[in-house]
């Protein structure tokens, strides 16, 4: 399955990039190529769709402000399974696109016992073994996709409710929204992550590049992989340039400062 499921990814990368460009900067490494950002954010639109369209549906009264953006209840009604088919159908490309990386590894495994360091910042590098994707991001991914398939299973028992029995609809309906709340919990998490905790990331999604400081906090095992360079070296080689520059701006300070008092000083005299 992985070497077809690349032929596919490849050529679908191909012709996505016959449409698009991405441009990669110096400093800057390709972290995202069209074909990926365009599924991801098909993705991320229909989910969002499926979300509000469902909640309009889920509780009118609480969520009655919902269904006048889809064309009132009965279009919502008639709206919220398209939306829904829509997104497993892009969600089954970004499997595919993502399957051989999404692997779970033994770095996975030592990433996930130390999940509270990396929640709490408490080092400012991962450690070396961190690939293209981390544990976390490889287990709300699997998340996702156990999710997203019971949606779809369940939400087509709801869409033709008339022709299976009464006590499978009800059991559909509990496991279609633990499902949804599944997802939006790690939605939520997801746009945490790649926003706020992690500045940086979110261009990885608009733009397709990340920073070669970016790749080598987050993830040193692709960053070699990319460049080559060991992210310890280049790191420690960042930050004595920083250090660097800092005592250049403090030293050009004090200069100023001095001069300064002894134009003071002059003009006191006078």
């Amino acid at each position: 399955m992985s070497s077809s499921v690349e032929r596919f990814d490849e050529r679908a990368r191909r012709e996505a990039d016959r449409v698009g460009e991405t441009v990669v900067r110096r400093g800057e490494l390709l972290r995202h190529p069209v074909y990926t950002r365009v599924l991801h954010w098909l993705v991320a639109i229909l989910f969002v769709l499926s979300l509000l369209s469902g909640f309009g549906l889920y509780s009118p009264w609480l969520f009655r402000w919902l269904t006048p953006l889809f064309g009132g209840g009965p279009m919502t009604r008639f709206l919220h399974p398209w939306f829904g088919l829509a997104f497993d159908i892009f969600f089954f490309f970004q499997f595919l696109n993502w399957f051989v990386p999404m692997k779970w590894t033994d770095a996975d495994r030592r990433w996930m016992r130390r999940i509270k360091e990396y929640t709490t910042n408490r080092e400012k590098l991962e450690p070396a073994d961190v690939g293209f994707f981390n544990g976390g991001q490889k287990l709300y991914f699997w998340a996702i996709v156990l999710s997203g398939a019971l949606f779809l299973v369940t939400g087509l028992l709801l869409w033709f409710d008339d022709a299976v029995p009464r006590w499978l609809v009800a059991v559909s309906y509990v496991v279609h929204d633990i499902a949804a709340l599944v997802m939006l919990g790690g939605f939520i998490i997801h746009i945490y992550e790649g926003t706020a905790a992690q500045p940086g990331t979110f261009r990885a999604m608009t733009d397709g590049t990340v920073s070669e400081e970016w790749a080598w906090t987050h993830h040193p095992a692709w960053y070699r992989d990319a460049t080559g360079r060991d992210p310890r070296e280049d790191y420690e080689r960042a930050s004595r340039r920083q250090i660097e520059r800092e005592r250049a701006v403090e030293a050009w300070e004090r200069e100023q400062d001095a001069r300064e008092r002894a134009e003071g000083t002059q003009k006191s005299e006078r």
